[in-house]
C-alpha cells in the first residue's frame, strides 16, 4: 500500500473514530481478570454469569509490564486516563490521551482497531500517541489490549464482543 493511499485510510479512520465515541457517555469501572463473574443488570437475577475472556492471565501479566513501560505516562497506570476530560482539545489543538479502563471509548472498537491504533499512533485522529509497530512484537501488543480490558466490567466486555470483540 502506498503512502498517499495509506495516509487517506489512517485520516477516515480516525474521523469515523472520533465520530463514533462523540456521544456516549461514560461508565463506571471496575477491575477484572481473564474470566470474572458478570455484573448484575438492570433486570434483577439470582444466576451469575461467567464471562470467557480471549485472554490469558499470562498476557495480563506481561500486559501490565509493556503498558507500564510504554502506555501508563500518558494513558495513566490502571488505564484510567490523566485529564479530566479527553474529549476537550488541549491548548496545542491535539486531543489528550483517552482512558482505556472501560470509561471512555476504546470498548467501542474491535481488537483488530485497537491493534491498529497500536501500530500507527493517534496522529491521523488528532492526538499524539505515537506508533508502535517497530517498537512492540505482536505478542505484546495483544498483552497491552488484555491489560487494560482487565479493567472492563463485564457488562462492557460482553457489549464489546457484541460490536465486533476479537473479529
Amino acid at each position: 500500500m502506498n503512502l498517499t493511499v495509506m495516509k487517506i485510510f489512517l485520516i477516515l479512520f480516525g474521523i469515523i473514530f472520533l465520530a463514533s465515541c462523540a456521544d456516549r457517555a461514560a461508565v463506571s469501572q471496575e477491575g477484572g481478570l481473564a474470566v470474572s463473574p458478570a455484573s448484575a443488570s438492570s433486570e434483577e437475577t439470582s444466576e451469575q454469569v461467567i464471562v470467557e475472556r480471549w485472554n490469558s492471565a499470562e498476557q495480563v501479566v506481561l500486559g501490565r509490564e509493556v503498558f507500564t513501560q510504554n502506555c501508563a505516562v500518558c494513558h495513566g497506570a490502571q488505564a484510567q486516563g490523566t485529564v479530566e476530560d479527553w474529549r476537550e482539545k488541549l491548548d496545542d489543538g491535539s486531543f489528550p490521551p483517552p482512558p482505556l479502563n472501560g470509561s471512555a471509548h476504546a470498548w467501542h472498537h474491535p481488537q483488530e482497531i485497537l491493534l491498529r491504533v497500536i501500530d500507527y499512533g493517534g496522529e491521523s485522529m488528532g492526538g499524539k500517541m505515537p506508533a508502535f509497530i517497530d517498537v512492540l512484537g505482536n505478542d505484546e501488543k495483544l498483552a497491552v489490549v488484555a491489560y487494560f480490558q482487565s479493567f472492563w466490567t463485564d457488562d462492557i466486555y460482553q457489549q464489546w464482543m457484541q460490536m465486533g470483540g476479537t473479529n
